[in-house]
């Protein structure tokens, strides 16, 4: 299976170098109240063993934790607020020790630009009550401020998010990784460069996105590419980048006999160029499409994009078709959460079985297959210009979930959800991926809703339920999040 793991990726031969993934930046400041020290001398290195171990565990979940110590007065607090403005982080992390006042945190979270999560995480799981004293008490009390924080940051106009717990509570840190997770799908928008080559699609006005509104809303940068900025570098790739890119294809793949020989040779020389194309314009998605005439050159380099798009998509880049610059930003998003996240739309229903048949011809997440993927060839692409080989194969059997990026008619953007399972059965064989997914629910009944919930026709599947990270996700990035459930 191709993989992103850098002993696979090495450069020379064609493959793209192996590029580490930017981490989540999580600022750091924890405090309490510095009246407590001189009264309680055992309680300030509790309540920094704990904030210890808060930062440990954030650095276990691969963050790059900015830790700016321990807080005690407003004066402190400013201090911190200014170091982490500095710092750029992806997410604040305000830790609730012990009681502390909102003059503390308030400064942190309006100077940051990031957004804010505090947590209120007790030592253990219950106060032993009769060897208690007030000290004692007092590290068990961060639920204190809680809603003296929540109540002035409502008031200064700062939005905020909290989990309460204890230090090693398992239930607590599955809600923190959501925040984690859903800060680091920010920063992947906020940061990202997005590539739209080519020119939209004949007649598809679902898929029409103004790529002002995607840095407007979301961050980032798209990137208009020419059909030429690919062909001048497939022009260039050598005869051993292009055996180079087979002999990797041949592994990943299994060859359908149907695979021409020639075809096969110029989706890996147009693979090579992809990755070159990724390279030089730093690109983190992919949207492409370009129509053609009569076998000519930009013909020839859009039909060979299918492999090279797939390969691309299964190492961390999202690559989608006909132009589809949301899709490939709802791809970003579900890889991000680790779901993969293949180019998908409806294909058929089948109410014998209950289930809908969705896929795609073209790139496809290799990642999240059920099985090794073949690679089959085509003697015509449906419904568009072109020839060569394609993808087949269906998403890894059990919960999926759809995720769409849907416009609405002010221009804002929102996340469109459904939560089903991939089951096993009879399968398209025409060079498409196709996965048969029950959503619970009559298919009709559930076409019907999520066809009206907003979605454009193509959307992203990747394995696992997500809705409880996307709420997060939708959260952070001030979007709606509507989830298509008709049972």
């Amino acid at each position: 299976m191709w993989s992103s793991d850098p002993s696979r990726s090495v450069d020379g031969n064609g493959v793209l170098p192996w590029v580490e993934p930017r981490k989540t930046r999580i600022g750091l400041v924890a405090g309490g109240l510095g009246a407590y020290w001189p009264q309680f001398p055992d309680l300030l290195p509790q309540l920094q063993a704990s904030a210890r171990r808060v930062s440990e565990r954030f650095s276990e979940l691969e963050c790059e934790v900015v830790d700016v110590g321990f807080i005690s007065d407003a004066s402190e607090g400013a201090a911190a607020a200014e170091k982490l403005r500095l710092a750029d982080c992806d997410l604040i992390v305000g830790f609730l020790t012990t009681y502390m006042t909102a003059s503390m945190l308030v400064p942190v979270a309006q100077r940051s630009g990031a957004p804010v999560l505090l947590l209120n995480l007790q030592p253990t799981e219950a106060m032993d009550h009769p060897s208690f004293d007030t000290g004692a008490w007092l590290a068990y009390c961060g639920a204190c401020p809680l809603p003296e924080m929540a109540n002035a940051f409502e008031r200064c106009g700062i939005d905020f998010r909290s989990v309460s717990g204890y230090v090693e509570d398992e239930r607590a840190w599955a809600r923190i990784e959501r925040w984690l997770k859903a800060a680091g799908v920010r920063a992947a928008l906020r940061h990202g460069r997005h590539g739209l080559l080519g020119h939209l699609y004949p007649g598809m006005m679902d898929v029409i996105t103004d790529p002002t509104l995607v840095s407007a809303q979301l961050g980032g940068h798209v990137e208009i590419l020419e059909i030429d900025d690919l062909r001048v570098r497939v022009e260039k790739v050598t005869e051993a980048e292009t055996e180079a890119r087979m002999k990797v294809a041949q592994d990943v793949f299994t060859l359908d006999d149907s695979v021409v020989e020639d075809d096969f040779r110029w989706g890996a020389t147009v693979s090579v160029a992809l990755d070159r194309l990724v390279e030089d314009f730093e690109l983190d998605t992919l949207a492409y499409y370009h129509r053609g005439l009569d076998g000519e050159a930009h013909e020839r380099v859009a039909a060979g994009m299918i492999l090279g798009a797939s390969l691309l998509t299964a190492r961390g880049v999202p690559a989608a078709g006909e132009y589809e610059l949301r899709t490939s930003l709802a791809m970003l998003v579900m890889d991000k959460l680790g779901g993969g996240g293949s180019f998908t739309e409806l294909q058929a229903l089948n109410f014998n079985d209950n289930v809908v048949e969705m896929g795609h011809d073209g790139p496809a997440h290799l990642a999240i297959s059920a099985k090794k993927p073949l690679l089959r060839g085509l003697g015509v692409y449906h419904g568009k210009r072109g020839w060569g080989v394609s993808v087949e194969f269906d998403v890894k059997h059990g919960p999926v979930t759809a995720l769409g990026l849907g416009q609405l008619r002010d221009g804002s953007f929102k996340l469109i959800a459904s939560e089903g399972t991939v089951v096993p059965g009879p399968l398209l064989q025409i060079g498409n991926t196709t996965s048969r997914v029950d959503f619970g629910c009559d298919p009709g009944e559930w076409t019907d809703v999520w066809s009206a919930s907003g979605v454009a026709h193509h959307w992203a599947l990747g394995t696992g339920h997500r809705v409880a990270e996307l709420k997060a996700v939708a959260d952070l990035l001030h979007l709606d999040l509507t989830v298509v459930d008709p049972r």
